[in-house]
């Protein structure tokens, strides 16, 4: 509990955590009102090509964007104390360095994942009232592929906390730390796709496209092995992993 009280300090304390839950709030509720924006004007103009409007559409905003400055938020966590120094405090105050790192991924976890779920639902409902009822047929909670792109949300999130604390404890240095995070599913898993044959059979074992095939697998490629449920204990898997060998390491390195 100490070590929770102090680290809960830390982040409410800081900046940094503020402005990101900002950028999050903002990148959240605006993709939801253009989306909702642009499916009224598309009906009535009788635009072709039009994305439906959806759940998974609607929140687009937090698992496309709003996630990756949560997990900026949480590389900052781990990598500004050893750009500061202030790391050799906190394992001189806690021997036990591996509570540290889970408290840091629980707390920003927590808080990310109760962000994101009442974001989830402010997005749904601000872009439905701004598409409005004919715009907005599609955009319903009436399927189990509709609820798990909401509920979804706040538990992808708190993974990608979880693997931000430990990418950042493993590279100690902020800006190679989010360069990753960042470029990993943006760019690095897209590649993949430029490779044919090889690529196809790589893409169902890509974390970040497990993710995306949890949250929506209509939206995502590849000839998957295993259903939406089982792409997600995949990414925990690899999430766990990669959180266990920062954990090893911090143990082994100097502070």
């Amino acid at each position: 509990m100490a070590v929770l009280s102090a680290e809960r300090i830390k982040i409410t304390t800081t900046k940094s955590p503020l402005w990101c839950s900002v950028i999050i709030v903002v990148l959240a509720l605006g993709f939801a009102a253009i989306m909702g924006t642009v499916a009224k004007s598309a009906l009535t103009s009788d635009a072709q090509g039009a994305p439906e409007l959806d759940a998974a559409l609607a929140t687009a905003g937090i698992s496309g964007f709003g996630i990756m400055v949560l997990m900026i938020m949480a590389a900052l966590a781990i990598t500004s104390e050893y750009r500061f120094g202030t790391i050799r405090t906190t394992f001189q105050a806690v021997p036990n360095r591996a509570s540290v790192l889970a408290a840091k991924a629980g707390l920003i976890g927590g808080f990310g994942a109760v962000l994101t779920f009442v974001l989830a639902f402010g997005a749904y409902a601000m872009a439905k009232v701004l598409a409005g009822a004919d715009a907005s047929v599609g955009l319903t909670l009436s399927s189990s592929s509709d609820w798990r792109a909401m509920y979804g949300i706040p538990i992808y999130a708190f993974f990608c906390v979880v693997l931000a604390v430990g990418v950042g404890a493993i590279i100690r240095q902020s800006a190679g730390a989010i360069a990753l995070l960042l470029l990993w599913p943006l760019l690095i898993e897209s590649l993949f796709s430029l490779f044919g044959s090889f690529g196809e059979k790589i893409m169902p074992f890509l974390p970040f496209n497990n993710a995306n095939h949890f949250l929506s697998p209509e939206m995502t490629t590849g000839d998957f092995h295993w259903g939406p449920w089982g792409s997600l204990i995949y990414f925990a898997v690899f999430v766990l992993v990669i959180f266990g060998i920062s954990i090893v390491l911090v143990n082994r390195r100097d502070a």
